[in-house]
C-alpha cells in the first residue's frame, strides 16, 4: 500500500537532508543547517499529501533524531500507528534522545501501566493536556467535572505537531491513528500536514514550551498518584517497565505489524538519493497557534483565539478566490458575517467538506446541515466528498482487499487558500469548537507555487465522482437511512457552540 508514493518523499527528504560522504554516521541532521544557510531568512516547505509520505516522514525523522522529539497531538491512539510510534519514541530515547509528550486527555486511550512505563524511562516525559474526563480520572469525578467544569471539559488541545532536533517539524490536520495514514481497513481519512525548515521552526518549539510549561498540562504520573474515589492510583514495577518495553519492541519486530518494505524505506540512507532541493519551496511561512485554554472565558464558550484572528485576517485580504477543505462545516454567524463581506467584494468562495454519507460526526453534520440551504444562498459553493470518490478507488481496493469489503473514504484536511498565492495547512476546523474552544495550530504558506499545487488537490477532491455539488446533487440522499434519522435528531438539540 506504500509503494506508489514512497519514493517522491524519500527523495525530496533526502535531498533536503542529504549529507555530505562520511557525515551520516556522526551528525544525522545537522547539515540541515547548510540548507537554511543557503536561503537566509526563509523556510522550506513541503506538502504531505499521502498518509503514505506522511508516515514515512514521520518514521524517517524520528529514526535519525540525534538530540530532542517534541510531540504534541489530540488523538494517539493503542492501534497498529500508535504502537509503533510509541516504539520509535522509545527506541529514539533508548539512544539518548529527550523525548517530551503531550497528548490531550479527552480521546487517550493507552493502557495506564503502558503510560506510567514509558514515562518512568530516563529520557521520555509524557505530560496529559486538562485532564478531566480520562487519563487517572474516574467515571464518577468525569461526571462531577462535566458538572462543576462545563467549558474545561470541552476546552481541548486540537494541536498536532512533531518537532526533531529544533531542525526539522510536521504540523497539519493527522494525529496518530490508522486512520490517518491509509491504514485502516474500514475507515480513512483524505487528510494533509505539512514539512517544515528554517526559522518557523523555532517558532513551533516555542508554541510547544507554551504549553509544556502550562498548568493544563499535567505530568502523567501526577494523574495516578491520588487515593480516594477521586482519584486513581495506579503504579508499575521495574519487572513491569521493563515487559511492557519488550512487547512494544516485539510488537514492531513482527513482520504482520510492520511490513518489511515500509521498514526498508525508511531504514534507506540518503547517499541513494540525489540531491533534488529544488523541489522543496522557501520563503515565508508563519506558525499560528492559540495559547493554552484557548482564551480567558471561563464560562461561557465564545471567546475566539489567535488562530481564529489569524485565518479571519486571511480572508480579509482575499479579492479574488477562497478555497477551502475541512471536514466540518459549521459557521458561527461571525463566520458567515466574515464571509458575507469577501462575497460582497466579489470573491468567490469554495468549500469542499464532508458529505452525510461520508462522515464520522454526525453531530457536526447536523449543525452544518441546519445552516446548508442558507450558505448556498449567500453564494457559498459547496461540494460534498464521497464515502468512495473515484481519486481513491485503487486505494481502498486495495486496502479492503483481504477483509472484502473496501473501507469508507472521508475528509480530514483542513486547508485553506487565499488568491491562488497564500495557503494555511493545519488543524482549524470550519466551525464553532476550532473557532472558541480548542487550541489550534497550523502554517501559514505565502508561495502561490505551493499555494496553487495544494489548490489543484482539493480541486480534484471536489470533481464529480470524488464530491457531490450541494446546490444540484442531493447527497443526504445517498446516505443510509439510519444516518439521515439520526442527524435529524441532532438537528434539534441546540448543541451549535459544541460543534
Amino acid at each position: 500500500m506504500y509503494q506508489s508514493h514512497l519514493a517522491k518523499i524519500l527523495i525530496w527528504a533526502c535531498a533536503l537532508l542529504a549529507p555530505l560522504p562520511g557525515a551520516w554516521a556522526d551528525a544525522p541532521l545537522h547539515f540541515i543547517d547548510d540548507q537554511v544557510a543557503a536561503h537566509p531568512g526563509q523556510s522550506g516547505s513541503y506538502v504531505l499529501d499521502t498518509g503514505d509520505e506522511a508516515l514515512i516522514a514521520r518514521a524517517w525523522l524520528t529514526d535519525h533524531a540525534g538530540r530532542t522529539l517534541e510531540v504534541q497531538y489530540f488523538i494517539w491512539s493503542s492501534d497498529n500507528v500508535g504502537i509503533l510510534a510509541a516504539e520509535a519514541l522509545l527506541r529514539a530515547a533508548d539512544r539518548g534522545v529527550k523525548v517530551r509528550v503531550i497528548v490531550d486527555d479527552l480521546l487517550m486511550d493507552a493502557p495506564d501501566e503502558s503510560l506510567l512505563a514509558l514515562a518512568h524511562h530516563p529520557n521520555i516525559d509524557i505530560r496529559i493536556y486538562n485532564p478531566k474526563s480520562s487519563v487517572g480520572t474516574p467515571v464518577q469525578k468525569k461526571a462531577v467535572n462535566v458538572a462543576t467544569d462545563f467549558r474545561g471539559v470541552n476546552q481541548r488541545m486540537h494541536n498536532k505537531v512533531l518537532v526533531i532536533d529544533g531542525k526539522v517539524a510536521i504540523t497539519g490536520g493527522r494525529n496518530m491513528a490508522d486512520e490517518y495514514f491509509d491504514y485502516d481497513h474500514e475507515y480513512n481519512f483524505r487528510d494533509r500536514d505539512v514539512l517544515l525548515v528554517g526559522p518557523v521552526v523555532n517558532t513551533m518549539s516555542a508554541s510547544f514550551e507554551q504549553f509544556w510549561a502550562s498548568p493544563l498540562s499535567v505530568p502523567v504520573e501526577q494523574r495516578f498518584d491520588g487515593v480516594g474515589l477521586m482519584k486513581k492510583h495506579v503504579a508499575v514495577g521495574d519487572a513491569e517497565v521493563q515487559e511492557v518495553y519488550r512487547n512494544l519492541h516485539a510488537y514492531a519486530a513482527a513482520p504482520e505489524n510492520f511490513a518489511p518494505q515500509v521498514r526498508a524505506a525508511i531504514e534507506a540512507t540518503p547517499q541513494t538519493f540525489p540531491r533534488l532541493s529544488a523541489q522543496a519551496v522557501w520563503g515565508k511561512v508563519e506558525f499560528v497557534s492559540d495559547a493554552p485554554g484557548k482564551n480567558d472565558n471561563k464560562f461561557s464558550l465564545g471567546g475566539g483565539g489567535l488562530t481564529t484572528a489569524a485565518l479571519a485576517r486571511l480572508v480579509e485580504t482575499a479579492k479574488e478566490t477562497i478555497t477551502i477543505q475541512s471536514p466540518y462545516l459549521v459557521a458561527s454567524d461571525a463566520a458567515i458575517e466574515l464571509f458575507h463581506r469577501a462575497l460582497e467584494r466579489g470573491v468567490k468562495v469554495r468549500i469542499n467538506t464532508n458529505s452525510l454519507a461520508s462522515t464520522d460526526n454526525l453531530m457536526a453534520f447536523s449543525g452544518y446541515r441546519s445552516q446548508r440551504k442558507r450558505l448556498l444562498q449567500l453564494g457559498f459553493e459547496i461540494t460534498e466528498f464521497q464515502p468512495e470518490p473515484a481519486a481513491r478507488q485503487a486505494q481502498l481496493a486495495s486496502l479492503g482487499a483481504a477483509h472484502k469489503t473496501k473501507p469508507v473514504a472521508a475528509l480530514h484536511a483542513k486547508t485553506m487558500v487565499i488568491d491562488h498565492r497564500v495557503a494555511y495547512i493545519g488543524t482549524f476546523n470550519f466551525d464553532p469548537r476550532s473557532e472558541n474552544l480548542n487550541t489550534e495550530a497550523g502554517a501559514i504558506i505565502h508561495d502561490a507555487t505551493l499555494a496553487q499545487s495544494v489548490e489543484r488537490a482539493i480541486a480534484l477532491d471536489m470533481q464529480p465522482g470524488n464530491s457531490w455539488d450541494a446546490a444540484k446533487d442531493d447527497p443526504d440522499s445517498h446516505a443510509s437511512f439510519g444516518k439521515r434519522s439520526k442527524v435529524r435528531l441532532w438537528q434539534i438539540l441546540p448543541i451549535k457552540p459544541l460543534l
